[in-house]
C-alpha cells in the first residue's frame, strides 16, 4: 500500500497545486491514485477527484480517532496503486501546542514519508537549515524529499540544489518555475470549486503537464514504496445493508457542492439512493422522500436561484407538507427568505423564517462543539460531538418560535449559542457535519426520512 504525504513549511506554499498535477500526471501515466485531505475540506478534495478520477476522503483529528482515520485510509488506499495524502497548512501547524492534530501527527498515524513542498521565492542558502530544522523538530517524521516551487529559474535553481546537497541528506526530487498560469483563482472560502469552475479541467491539464515535466515521477512512487505497511480492511464501500429503499434528493449545481464522498457513501449504506437535482435549472423537485441541501456558494448565484420560481415553489410547498429536510451553511441561506449581499436583496425559498445577510469578512470559522438540546429530529444519545463552520453571512429578524437542535459550546452557529433551526422536518444549520463512528449523522437522517416516508399520507401530501 504505498503513500505518500505532501506537505509544506507553511501555507499558501503551493501544495494543492502541486498534489493536483501529482495526480493527473500519475493517472496519465496508468497509475491508480487514490487522493485524501487532512482536515475539515471541501474544495480541495473536489479539485483533487477531478484531477486522480477518483473521490478524495477526509482524514480529520477533530472528527475521528486516530485508528478510525487508520481505516478509512486504508479501505481506500487498498484498491489504488498509491496514496496521496495533501496535508493543510505547515507540516507542524494545528490547533494543538504539541502537534497532536498537525500533518506531522498525520503522516506519524499513517506511517507516510512526507514530502515538502518549498516556496523558495526570496530563498537561497537559507533552504538547508530549514531543512535541517524541520528534521531536527521531529526526527520521527521522515521527510522523504523536496519538491523547490515558484524557482526563479536556472540560477536560483542552482544555487537552491547546491545548498540542500551540501548540508542535507534529503533528495530534491522536483523544480517547478515560478508561472502564475499554474495558479488557481481563489475568492473568500479558498479556490473557487470545480463544480463553479468551468475551466477545471483545462487548469487540471495545465499543471499536470508542468509537473509532470518538472518532477521526477519515479523518485516518488520511490518514496510512497517505504511507506510503513497498514492492515488491510475488508468489505466493500458503500455496499448498503439493505435494499435502497428512500429516495433522498441532494443538491448538486455549481451553487451547491460541499459533500464528504465519506457521507455519500454513508447515505448509500444505510439504504439511501441520492437523486440529485439541480437549483439552477431544474423546474421541479424531483419524487423523493427527503432532501439533502449541502453547503456552497449560493450568494455569487443569487439571479438563477431567485429565477427558478418553480423550484422554490416546490420546495417550500414540500417543506409546508413535512418533507423531511437537512441543510448545511449554504442550504440554510437558500431556504432562508432572503439573501442580502454586495447592496442587493435577493428572495430565496422562503421555508425558514429568517433572513441572510453577507460580510466582508467571517462570521464563523473553525471547528465547532455540539450538545443536543433533544428538540433535533434525529437526536444521538450522545449529546455532544465536534464539526465544522466556516461562513460570512448572518441570520437577522429570525422567528423567536423556532426550535434548535443544538447548544454551542465552541464556534459561534445561529447567534453564538444555538445552531441547527428546527422548522417542521427541517434541520439546517450552519454547521458542517462529518459521518464518522462519534457522530452516524448520515445513518439517523436516513431512517428519520424512511420512517416518514412509510407514513403513506404524510409522503403523498409532500409530493402532491
Amino acid at each position: 500500500m504505498p503513500h505518500v504525504m505532501i506537505s509544506a513549511v507553511c501555507k499558501s506554499s503551493g501544495k494543492t497545486t502541486v498534489s493536483l498535477g501529482l495526480c493527473r500526471a500519475l493517472s496519465g501515466r496508468g497509475v491508480s491514485v487514490q487522493p485524501f485531505k487532512k482536515g475539515p475540506d471541501y474544495i480541495d478534495p473536489m479539485w483533487l477527484t477531478e484531477a486522480a478520477g477518483r473521490p478524495c476522503y477526509n482524514l480529520d483529528f477533530r472528527t475521528m480517532a486516530p485508528q478510525e482515520i487508520r481505516a478509512r485510509f486504508a479501505r481506500h488506499a487498498q484498491a489504488a496503486d498509491i496514496a496521496l495524502v495533501e496535508g493543510n497548512k505547515g507540516l507542524h501547524d494545528g490547533m494543538d501546542l504539541h502537534g497532536s492534530d498537525s500533518n506531522a501527527a498525520l503522516a506519524r498515524v499513517l506511517g507516510a514519508p512526507v514530502v515538502l513542498v518549498i516556496d523558495t521565492q526570496g530563498m537561497a542558502r537559507g533552504i538547508a537549515p530549514l531543512i535541517l530544522g524541520y528534521q531536527a523538530f521531529a526526527p520521527d517524521v521522515h521527510i522523504a524529499g523536496v519538491i523547490l516551487n515558484k524557482v526563479a529559474g536556472a540560477r536560483h535553481e542552482g544555487k537552491l540544489r547546491a545548498a540542500i546537497e551540501h548540508y542535507t541528506a534529503v533528495r530534491v526530487i522536483g523544480s517547478i518555475g515560478l508561472d502564475a498560469s499554474l495558479a488557481i483563482t481563489e475568492r473568500h472560502l479558498g479556490l473557487i470549486p470545480t463544480c463553479e469552475s468551468g475551466a477545471a479541467e483545462q487548469t487540471i491539464a495545465r499543471i499536470a503537464a508542468a509537473v509532470g515535466a518538472s518532477v521526477d515521477l519515479g523518485a516518488l512512487m520511490k518514496i510512497a514504496a517505504t511507506a510503513q505497511s497498514l492492515p488491510q480492511v475488508s468489505g466493500p464501500v458503500g455496499v448498503p445493508g439493505r435494499g435502497l429503499d428512500v429516495r433522498i434528493g441532494i443538491a448538486r449545481d455549481a451553487a451547491f457542492g460541499f459533500y464528504y464522498a465519506s457521507d455519500l457513501e454513508a447515505f448509500h449504506e444505510a439504504g439511501a439512493e441520492l437523486v440529485p437535482f439541480d437549483t439552477l435549472r431544474d423546474p421541479h423537485l424531483p419524487p423523493v422522500d427527503g432532501l439533502f441541501i449541502g453547503g456552497g456558494f449560493p450568494e455569487t448565484h443569487l439571479d438563477a436561484l431567485k429565477a427558478n420560481v418553480s423550484l422554490r415553489r416546490d420546495l417550500r410547498t414540500a417543506i409546508e407538507a413535512g418533507l423531511p429536510v437537512y441543510a448545511e451553511c449554504g442550504g440554510l441561506m437558500y431556504l432562508a427568505r432572503s439573501i442580502s449581499w454586495q447592496g442587493r436583496r435577493v428572495e430565496m425559498v422562503g421555508a425558514i423564517p429568517a433572513d441572510v445577510v453577507m460580510s466582508q469578512r467571517p462570521a464563523g470559522h473553525g471547528y465547532v462543539r455540539l450538545r443536543e438540546t433533544g428538540q433535533g429530529l434525529w437526536p444521538d444519545a450522545r449529546a455532544e460531538f465536534d464539526a465544522h463552520e466556516f461562513h460570512y453571512s448572518t441570520l437577522t429578524n429570525v422567528s423567536a418560535e423556532l426550535g434548535y437542535a443544538y447548544e454551542v459550546l465552541r464556534g459561534v452557529g445561529i447567534d453564538g449559542r444555538r445552531d441547527g433551526i428546527i422548522y417542521r422536518n427541517v434541520l439546517a444549520s450552519y454547521a458542517h457535519l462529518h459521518a464518522c463512528e462519534a457522530n452516524s449523522w448520515p445513518r439517523r437522517f436516513v431512517s428519520f426520512v424512511r420512517r416518514w416516508a412509510n407514513s403513506a399520507p404524510m409522503r403523498a401530501a409532500a409530493n402532491a
